[in-house]
Parts: structure tokens; sequence; C-alpha cells
């Protein structure tokens, strides 16, 4: 049904990857998120709190970078003082690093337009001299046909699989390498349309979906059978079912046991095309419709 829906989102559909640990840990954190490229102006759509996370990580680096240059000369006593000072904790992450898969060829700077209402965000490229999608989207033209029942896919980047990273013992600070996989593959998730989301004015901003959108999937395309955007997903709602099991006992692996068993289902969110057109059209950011 969404076969060649995907070959033709996924020419615009791109990943961002992370890299992070807490400071004194050796251990690395992987992360994911997605956006979407609108045009080949270098303008791209994701949520706000992907553009947030995206700008702390900033901060994080530069709280890390003056620890370091402070360091090198203090015994562990002043070091730990100095790293309590600036704010570096064992069980808070101390450095990020960020890398936008396949989306430019060189980046100078990212400039960030934040929704002042909805989880809704554009990222603007600076400095490329090529971008490397091969399509761009068409958006849902007549906002009307967005109705529960409407079969629809997302696209996005969970389960991070890449590799190309490390722990530089000499700089102690996290890098990205040459060596080991670059990309994760990308997971498309259907759903149907089940209700609109609303905000306290009445104005409607989103769509739910009957299935999950999945960690890594925000700030992804969710678009029809013909390739056309009707939204984006943005988070996903966990709503008690009420059928409840408590001290139920069943026999597994041919022993006898109680269990206790909560079910929830899990419901995608996501930002409705007409809040994603108006956005764009409010910074007068160049779109196509169908």
């Amino acid at each position: 049904m969404f076969i060649n829906a995907i070959q033709e989102v996924a020419g615009y559909t791109r990943a961002i990857h992370s890299i992070s640990r807490n400071f004194g840990s050796h251990q690395i954190q992987r992360g994911s998120a997605t956006l979407f490229f609108v045009n080949k102006e270098g303008w791209a759509l994701t949520c706000k709190h992907v553009a947030q996370w995206l700008s702390q990580a900033e901060q994080i680096n530069k709280r890390y970078a003056s620890f370091l240059s402070q360091s090198h000369s203090l015994g562990n006593a002043q070091r730990s003082e100095l790293a309590k000072k600036l704010g570096l904790r064992s069980d808070a992450t101390s450095e990020m690093r960020l890398t936008f898969v396949d989306c430019v060829d060189q980046i100078s700077k990212l400039n960030f337009i934040l929704h002042p209402d909805y989880d809704l965000a554009l990222i603007k490229f600076e400095g490329f001299s090529q971008i490397q999608i091969s399509q761009t989207p068409k958006f849902l033209q007549d906002d009307s046909m967005a109705q529960p029942g409407a079969m629809l896919c997302r696209l996005g980047f969970p389960f991070p699989e890449f590799s190309n990273f490390r722990l530089d013992q000499n700089s102690q600070s996290l890098v990205w390498t040459k060596e080991g996989a670059a990309r994760s593959p990308r997971f498309p998730i259907e759903g149907m349309l089940t209700r609109f989301l609303g905000d306290n004015k009445g104005q409607i901003y989103g769509m739910e979906l009957s299935t999950p959108g999945l960690r890594g999937q925000s700030g992804g395309p969710l678009f029809d059978s013909e390739g056309k955007i009707w939204g984006m997903q943005t988070r996903t709602k966990h709503l008690h079912l009420g059928f409840d099991i408590e001290e139920k006992e069943i026999v597994s692996h041919g022993k006898s046991k109680k269990i206790n068993d909560y079910a929830f289902i899990h419901l995608g969110e996501c930002i409705h095309v007409s809040i994603i057109k108006k956005f764009l059209r409010d910074h007068q950011i160049s779109f196509e419709e169908s």
C-alpha cells in the first residue's frame, strides 16, 4: 500500500544522530530524531522539542570544553570542585555530539524558528553548496480530506544502529569516525487516523493515529499512499485500557505462577498539515501542494 510512497518520501526525509555520555562515564549513548526538507533552499521541518534538544547540545559542550581547558594541571580534588562549579554531574549529560545524515555537504550555521504554540519547528541549513535530497515534498492541498478512517504512514529513524563514533582517549572527547556504520535503516509504521487534536481555543492542530510513533521518529512526515504530506509525528500518548489483571494464576513452562498485567494503548500524535502550511506561509518559505 505504501511501497511507492515510502520510496518517494525517503528522498527528503533524513536522520539526526547523537552520541552523548554522562560526566566521567565511558558509556556512550546513541540517539536519533528525524527531519524532512521542505525545499532545496535548505529549509527543513522537525519538532520543537527536537530543535530545543539540538540547541541544548551547544551549551552542554561549552561547559565540558571549559572543564577540559581549566583542568589540565589540577589534582583530583580540584577537578571535582571545578566540575561541581560548572554543573557537571555523573547522572547528567556532560557531552553531546550531533550529525545530520545525508542532508547537506557542509554546514556553517543552523537557524531555528520555533512555533509559538505547537511542537513544530523550522531548521535552516546555512553555508552548504550541495543539498543531498532527491525529492521535495508535496503537501496535501485539500485539508478537508484529512478525516478519521484514513490509513496513513510515518517514516523516521528509530532503533539507531550507527557505530561511527568513539571516545578519543587523548582529548577525552566523543568523536565521529570514518569507521563503522554511518547510517541507520529507516522505519515506516502505518496507522489509522482516529481523532483530531484541539487546543484550549478550539483550534484543531493535530491528528491522533491508532498506532504509536516510535522513539526516533519525532519530526518525521505523515503521508498517504500517494506520498502526500498530511502532517508530522510529534509524540506518543499512553491511554490506560482498564483491562487490568492482578494475581492471575497461569501455567508457564510447566510451572504455576501469578502475574500482574496493566494494559495500555499507545497512540501517535501528529501536527496537522494545515498548521504546517500556515507556519511555512507565515515565514514566506516556498513549498509545493498537491
